[in-house]
C-alpha cells in the first residue's frame, strides 16, 4: 500500500547497507584497489556533483531577492527551487550522520588516518571527531541523489536520467575506491528521501490535466 512505501524503503535500505557492511564492502574495496588502480576516467565520475552545492545555494538566494521583488514561481521554477533546497538539507543531513556514525575510510587521506586498505582498520567509531571517520553515509551520493529525488518525483519523463547520472557517480565512487559499497547505499537513499519529500512540500507534481465536465450529468466525460 502506498502508505508503507517509506517503511518498506527505509527497511530495504538499512538491510543492504548491513548486508553490505558484513559481507561486501572489504571485499570491493580490496578490488578496486588492487585491480583497477583508481583510474582517471572513473575518478572523473565523482566530479559530476561538484557544481551542485555551491550551484543550490547560488539560485536559492536568486529565487529569493526575485520572490521580495514581487516574482512568484511556476512549476519550472519551483522545480528548481526544490532541487536547491533538497540538496541543502541533504548536506547538512549527511554531515550530522558522519559524525554520528563515525565510520573509517576505504583508504588513507588525510593525516594518516586509519583505513581498511591502510592499517586493515574497518568499523564505525560513533561521534569520533575527525576527518578520518567519515566515510558514512557517502556525501557524493547524498548530493546528487538529493536533486533526483525532487526531479524524479515532479518530472517523470526525466526518470531515466535520475537512475542513469547517480550510477554514475556511484561508478566512479568504486572505480575510484573513494567509498565503501555500504557508504554508497546509505547516501543514496538519504539524498533521495530529502528530494523526494522536499518535493512533496513544495508541490512540484505535474498538474493534473483538466477534464470537461458534461453539462447535463455533471460527470467527467469519458473521452477527454
Amino acid at each position: 500500500m502506498p502508505e508503507y512505501r517509506g517503511i518498506t524503503a527505509l527497511l530495504a535500505t538499512a538491510l543492504l547497507t548491513v548486508i553490505s557492511i558484513e559481507f561486501f564492502d572489504r571485499a570491493v574495496a580490496s578490488w578496486s584497489f588492487t585491480v583497477l588502480h583508481r583510474p582517471d576516467v572513473l575518478e572523473s565520475l565523482t566530479h559530476i556533483d561538484d557544481p551542485i552545492p555551491p550551484g543550490a545555494g547560488i539560485l536559492l538566494g536568486l529565487a529569493g531577492l526575485a520572490a521580495l521583488a514581487g516574482w512568484r514561481p511556476g512549476h519550472w521554477a519551483r522545480i528548481v527551487i526544490a532541487c536547491c533546497i533538497a540538496v541543502l538539507v541533504a548536506i547538512n543531513l549527511k554531515d550530522q550522520l558522519k559524525y554520528a556514525f563515525g565510520r573509517t575510510w576505504p583508504e588513507t587521506w588525510v593525516n594518516d588516518n586509519p583505513s581498511w586498505i591502510g592499517n586493515g582498520t574497518y568499523g564505525f567509531w560513533p561521534f569520533h571527531k575527525g576527518a578520518g571517520w567519515a566515510s558514512f553515509p557517502s556525501g557524493h551520493m547524498t548530493v546528487i541523489a538529493a536533486p533526483a529525488g525532487v526531479l524524479w518525483a515532479g518530472v517523470p519523463k526525466l526518470r531515466p536520467l535520475c537512475v542513469v547520472v547517480p550510477l554514475l557517480v556511484a561508478l566512479g565512487l568504486i572505480g575510484a575506491d573513494y567509498h565503501f559499497l555500504g557508504d554508497i547505499i546509505a547516501g543514496t537513499y538519504l539524498g533521495a528521501v530529502c528530494g523526494i519529500g522536499i518535493a512533496a512540500l513544495i508541490g512540484t507534481a505535474p498538474a493534473a490535466r483538466t477534464q470537461p465536465i458534461s453539462r447535463s450529468s455533471g460527470e467527467i466525460s469519458p473521452g477527454a
